[in-house]
């Protein structure tokens, strides 16, 4: 019985899913037949153009990196049932402790000094996540609007490091110094920026896969997420599970601005990770909060970008057209959450 269940609720979520993206799909044909004056070569540059050579290719699948780590860390708060709205302001804030050590050791060997970089990023996103969890914890604060609050500092805070004090003169664009060669991360698919933080990316959704169904903390934390009263009767530490989801989730959004520093950017640049937050939001709730599956969902975010950039670059359609998309499929996959939410409240 639990097992056709189990089978029901699947093929009802991916039923929804596939339902979501054939509207989304079809809203984007829409779009490009009423805008564009070539069509039909739009419509094939879309869809089809981020397949046509090794560096568009290449390039879709680097950008689904950051997605993949980001989506693990919404996910893994969600699951413990708080929130985190500060994505924004912590991958931004781990590209620039991540650049700030590579700067601070100019001659380190680059294995030993990329990993320094990004524990720091992994640390400084992590303390400011878990303030977050730390004012729900102490005084009940609502952690999605601290996260938001701190995030928002956060930001104008890595803007003026960006151009004061690690300015980078020479450079047309708002940026800090470059970091050191040595710390640029393997490309594995030239022409394009794919690196080895690719692999990685792989690792890490295995591994927090494996925290949250195979261990014991991953246990006690999936049920403080389905019910804190139940868990606190039970013996858990409640306290803790508010707490440390969100330093957990803070560390891979940090952790992904740290990848994106040295293996893509090679220093922080203003605005570098612009959407990376919000959009790691929709990536874990379409992998219903399954590490396994914020890959692919990630991987579909990157291609409707990947598309939009291949349809602009060769015919006469706008960047804009992949956020109707995106915003599209946030809008259903955010209400079948919510829905399935209410649901389970009214059953209960």
């Amino acid at each position: 019985m639990r097992r056709e269940k189990r089978y029901w609720d699947f093929l009802a979520s991916f039923t929804g899913l596939a339902l979501t993206l054939a509207i989304s799909f079809s809203l984007v044909i829409a779009l490009i037949l009423l805008l564009s004056a070539t069509p039909g070569k739009a419509i094939f540059a879309f869809f089809i153009g981020p397949f046509t050579n090794s560096y568009y290719l290449g390039n879709m699948l680097n950008a689904a990196v950051p997605l993949v780590f980001t989506g693990l860390g919404i996910s893994i708060a969600f699951k413990a049932s708080v929130f985190n709205l500060g994505g924004e302001g912590q991958i931004y804030a781990g590209g620039l402790a991540a650049t700030a050590v590579c700067l601070a050791l100019p001659a380190a060997n680059g294995y030993l000094g990329g990993v320094v970089a990004l524990i720091a990023a992994m640390v400084l996103s992590g303390a400011i996540a878990g303030l977050s969890g730390f004012f729900r914890m102490q005084w009940n604060a609502d952690e999605m609007i601290s996260s938001f609050l701190l995030s928002a500092a956060v930001l104008l805070i890595v803007n003026h490091f960006i151009t004061g004090p690690l300015d980078d003169p020479k450079n047309n664009l708002l940026a800090t110094l470059p970091i050191g060669p040595q710390y640029a991360l393997t490309r594995i698919f030239p022409p394009s920026k794919l690196n080895v933080s690719a692999p990685f990316s792989l690792v890490a959704a295995a591994a927090v896969f494996f925290f949250m169904f195979k261990s014991h903390a991953g246990y006690e934390m999936r049920m403080c997420g389905l019910n804190r009263e139940f868990s606190r009767y039970g013996g858990i530490n409640v306290a803790a599970y508010l707490v440390l989801p969100m330093i957990l989730s803070g560390a891979l959004h940090g952790l992904g601005g740290g990848l994106m520093i040295l293996g893509t950017y090679h220093a922080t640049i203003e605005g570098y990770s612009f959407g990376m937050g919000w959009n790691g939001i929709a990536v874990a709730l379409i992998a219903k909060n399954n590490p396994l599956g914020v890959v692919p969902a990630a991987l579909l975010f990157a291609y409707l970008d990947a598309g939009a950039k291949a349809a602009m670059l060769n015919a006469d359609v706008t960047f804009e057209i992949a956020a109707v998309a995106q915003s599209f499929i946030f809008f259903f996959v955010t209400a079948q959450a919510l829905y399935g939410f209410v649901h389970r409240r009214r059953r209960a």
